[in-house]
C-alpha cells in the first residue's frame, strides 16, 4: 500500500481532516504497516513460522467469545486446542 493510497483511504474515511491530519494520520499508519513487516520478517527470520503460541489462541478464543457472546470468559488452560472441540464447549468457560 501506497503513502497515496492510504491518503487516499484517510480522506474518504475522515473527510474533515485538514492537510497537516491527513499527513499525520498517513505517518502513522505508515509506521505502523512498516513495524508489522518488520516483525513479519523477523519471524521468518527466527523460524518460527507456522507456529501457534497456545496462549495467544486462548486470548483469541476469549475474545471471539466475548464478541460473539457478550459475555467476558477465562479460557482454562487445559481448553482443547482442537477448534470444533472447543466450540461445543463455549458454555463450560
Amino acid at each position: 500500500m501506497t503513502g497515496e493510497d492510504i491518503a487516499a483511504a484517510v480522506a474518504a474515511s475522515a473527510p474533515d481532516a485538514d492537510e497537516a491530519e491527513t499527513a499525520a494520520i498517513v505517518a502513522a499508519v505508515r509506521t505502523h504497516l512498516a513495524e508489522q513487516a518488520a516483525a513479519v520478517a523477523a519471524d521468518e527470520e527466527s523460524g518460527s513460522e507456522g507456529t501457534d503460541d497456545r496462549g495467544s489462541r486462548r486470548w483469541q478464543y476469549a475474545g471471539r467469545i466475548e464478541g460473539l457472546q457478550h459475555r467476558t470468559v477465562r479460557v482454562p488452560d487445559g481448553a482443547p486446542d482442537d477448534d470444533w472441540a472447543a466450540s461445543g464447549r463455549t458454555e463450560r468457560f
